[in-house]
């Protein structure tokens, strides 16, 4: 089966080889994406094959409406009704203060992935799990395009597992999405041709592209570019942190995230990228998202949370010769992916392995 084959031709033969294993759902969702199906004919095949296919889960009011009062019937035409006997007149019962029924607060949910751009089993498999949760958007930390940035596989490593998120999409792996819902950030292996060039014409983000900031419902996220070779500079007092402090100061979203590939803190292989070590709290964010080094860890740092995620579909890194104060998890023994969930009253976050393993699971309120 190859992705030459018209659509539909592939979903029919995915359809069979579903019912003739049988394949589970994730396992399904894993293999259509690896045959370039869009998310439509995923939903399609799993529905043929009894499945329930993604959908969006909603927060819904424990409060229902009361069923409908029956309406009187109306008198049949041609006839008279008797006169209604005299009653007294009813004893009004005590009227009931209607209890106000809750409002039902906005809720986002979005996944975080990183390090994942390079196309096989263990790509495949973070993306179906990414697929099943439905989120509203996707966020990566960096590394998007194995082995080094070229424009001949940056489709095979991104648009065949994620083409649903990207708008407009002018790959070879389906119609793509309505409305951009990917918002990744710069990586070394992005940069490797001497310029992201590659990147920027598949993906059309805000600003200049390399670092920009996009608002959905109560989150804000700032992607920032960590590479040395970033035009506006990467230390605290460049060009770009200037940006980023001047938008974290003007932001009014709940939730200020930061979105970076180099990991300020990290145990990993590669370790901390100090010259990222910006003053991200004091400007008002709330949380930091990094990769670079392919394990997942969770470190609180300066009264906020950094996390290093990097088990998108590279492979594995070992943990560094040193510890890191701070660090409450490290995990490299699967590849996975992060769920965050967000109203305006908290911000829940979980990593799970490409198996469905919870791995970690931390909240932020104020």
């Amino acid at each position: 089966m190859t992705h030459n084959a018209e659509p539909a031709e592939r979903l029919a033969q995915l359809i069979e080889e579903a019912l003739r294993r049988p394949l589970s759902r994730r396992e399904l969702i894993a293999r259509g994406l690896a045959l370039g199906l869009s998310l439509p004919a995923l939903s399609a095949a799993l529905t043929a094959c009894g499945l329930q296919p993604p959908v969006e889960e909603r927060q819904l009011s424990r409060w229902q409406p009361p069923p409908p009062t029956a309406p009187t019937p109306a008198p049949l035409q041609g006839h008279t009704a008797p006169p209604p006997t005299p009653t007294a007149p009813p004893t009004p019962a005590p009227t009931a203060t209607a209890e106000p029924q809750p409002t039902v607060e906005a809720r986002t949910r979005f996944a975080v992935i990183g390090d994942y751009g390079l196309a096989g089993e263990a790509a495949a498999a973070v993306a179906a799990l990414v697929a099943d949760w439905a989120p509203d958007f996707v966020v990566t930390t960096g590394d998007n395009n194995y082995p080094d940035g070229r424009a001949e596989t940056i489709d095979q490593n991104i648009g065949q597992y994620y083409s649903q998120f990207i708008a407009p999409y002018r790959g070879a792996f389906g119609p793509g999405a309505a409305e951009n819902r990917f918002w990744p950030v710069l990586g070394n292996h992005d940069w490797s041709v001497g310029y992201p060039e590659p990147y920027l014409a598949y993906f059309s983000l805000p600003g200049n592209g390399r670092y920009y900031s996009v608002e959905r419902g109560p989150v804000r996220l700032f992607a920032l570019d960590s590479m040395p070779g970033e035009p506006d500079g990467i230390n605290a007092d460049s060009l770009q942190a200037a940006w980023l402090q001047s938008e974290l100061a003007a932001s009014t979203a709940r939730w200020n995230i930061v979105v970076l590939h180099h990991s300020p803190y990290s145990s990993g292989h590669h370790g901390s990228s100090t010259w990222m070590r910006w003053p991200f709290a004091a400007w008002g964010a709330h949380l930091v998202l990094g990769g670079h080094d392919h394990t997942y860890e969770r470190i609180e740092r300066d009264g906020i949370t950094y996390v290093v995620n990097g088990l998108g579909g590279g492979a594995r890194y070992a943990r560094g010769f040193t510890g890191l104060e701070g660090s409450h998890i490290f995990f490299n023994a699967d590849h996975g992916a992060m769920l965050v969930e967000a109203d305006q009253r908290a911000l829940h976050a979980r990593f799970v392995t490409r198996a469905g393993v919870l791995v970690d699971t931390f909240s932020l309120s104020q």
